[in-house]
């Protein structure tokens, strides 16, 4: 059965942020995520998800300067000792909270480079992505966690280092470590590539979490270009027994949005 998980940083936007687990659990999920923790205290987080009776499945290490245009700082080479902090502080979250996997954003290429510069800039960014990958999952794992790689679509966050699945897939061979796994998520995957259910079956066995949204608008996943049910079906047949993390804006209101989840447990 899909278990979906309220993304709190799109959805209940209506409310006070810690009155958005509550929002959640009378919508009917079961588990939240969100692009960061670190504005509350781990004390109040888990009081909100123990009030609420929900799980936290996802968030992500600190992502350097967001408010000044930073995405992540896993590929950037020269701030390897800033993301090893950042590590370090999300797996402090990810313990207080009992929150089994982290997201390593990796960050964006340099805007102002050209050709072989630009060469340049992506093969020093990716030494430094594996190396620091490499660090995270052995430091989550002493924990028992998992980190997840996410390829993002450069339309919506033009520059990102990773933004395809088989560049995804050869980092994680290359890092090698097994608490280390795929963020796949649908919406990005559909404007880059397209051919979700082959991506889907072909990377299955790396897949730690899925997220998804309607294509283009990033609304319901009911609007669109995306057939998710057929997608669910798919999923379940593959065995998947994860999260689904569903990372959409509302067209309108939150609760007025969610008949497409009638059938998944969700109460508009």
């Amino acid at each position: 059965m899909i278990r979906l998980a309220a993304n709190l940083s799109m959805l209940f936007t209506e409310h006070d942020f810690l009155d958005r687990f509550a929002a959640a659990a009378e919508a009917g999920f079961r588990g939240v995520e969100y692009l960061f923790p670190y504005a509350c205290t781990p004390e109040a987080l888990r009081a909100a998800l123990a009030e609420s009776g929900l799980e936290q499945v996802l968030f992500n290490l600190p992502p350097g300067d967001w408010e000044g245009g930073e995405r992540g700082l896993a590929s950037l080479p020269g701030r390897e000792a800033e993301f090893r902090d950042s590590v370090v502080e999300a797996l402090r979250y990810a313990e207080a909270l009992g929150c089994p996997r982290v997201h390593a954003m990796a960050g964006l290429l340099p805007a102002d480079a050209d050709g072989r510069a630009r060469e340049e800039a992506r093969a020093a960014h990716h030494a430094s992505y594996v190396a620091n990958l490499r660090y995270a999952a052995r430091e989550a794992a002493k924990l028992d966690r998992e980190v997840l790689i996410e390829p993002i679509n450069t339309r919506d966050m033009p520059g990102f280092f990773l933004s395809r699945q088989a560049q995804a897939m050869a980092v994680l061979e290359e890092v090698s470590e097994p608490n280390l796994r795929l963020q796949f998520d649908l919406y990005h995957c559909q404007i880059m590539e397209g051919d979700l259910t082959r991506h889907l079956e072909r990377q299955f066995a790396r897949i730690g979490h899925v997220q998804i949204a309607g294509v283009p608008q990033r609304h319901e996943p009911d609007v669109g270009e995306v057939h998710y049910p057929a997608l669910f079906t798919r999923l379940e047949a593959l065995g998947y027994d994860g999260w689904v993390g569903c990372e959409y804006r509302p067209a309108a209101g939150t609760r007025a949005g969610l008949g497409w989840g009638r059938d998944y447990g969700l109460r508009p």
